[in-house]
């Protein structure tokens, strides 16, 4: 139909059909229009027990906001070689994430989060199977529902390329 030859009537449909478009496009959330589910994963590779406290209140920040905008979510934290130590209370002595002063004045608190952030909020806690064989930590010890996964870093690689959004806290 060519705008200049068309009647006032078809006129004023397009028009119609102009607005409503840009209307229902600007007024729908735009992970809605994207997907259904927002999807992100969080690398816990490092040993610093302030340092996850600041990672588990992004999060937990992070979750709840989702649920008070009512958003589907899938948020994993992947931990791979001394973020093993946030998944046990065992002080791994002897290998190289052994507990030291600053993690364990802090282990029941962070612990006691992080297993909210689980158990409440569905938070997956994944960890990699290489670190925890290579420390000798039996499987028992570590935190209930702890997901094991073959690689840490294949797990994340693999979770970005599902379209996962990547978060390290520094």
């Amino acid at each position: 139909m060519n705008p200049i030859t068309a009647s006032i009537g078809q006129r004023y449909l397009m028009v119609l059909v102009m607005l409503f478009s840009a209307v229902t496009m600007t007024a729908l959330p735009s992970t809605v229009m994207a997907e259904d589910e927002v999807k992100v994963v969080y690398h816990a590779d490092f040993a610093d027990p302030r340092r996850f406290s600041a990672m588990l209140t992004s999060v937990n920040n992070m979750v709840t906001h989702y649920q008070n905008e009512l958003i589907e979510y899938d948020v994993r934290i992947v931990f791979v070689a001394h973020g093993i130590r946030f998944l046990s209370d065992d002080k791994l002595t002897g290998t190289p994430f052994e507990e030291d002063a600053a993690m364990a004045e802090r282990r029941e608190n962070n612990a006691g989060r992080l297993m909210a952030l689980q158990n409440v909020q569905e938070v997956k806690l994944e960890l990699c199977e290489i670190t925890r064989s290579q420390v000798g930590l039996a499987k028992d010890k570590l935190y209930e529902g702890v997901i094991l996964v073959p690689s840490g870093v294949v797990q994340v690689a693999k979770l970005q390329s599902e379209g996962f959004a990547y978060l390290k806290v520094e």
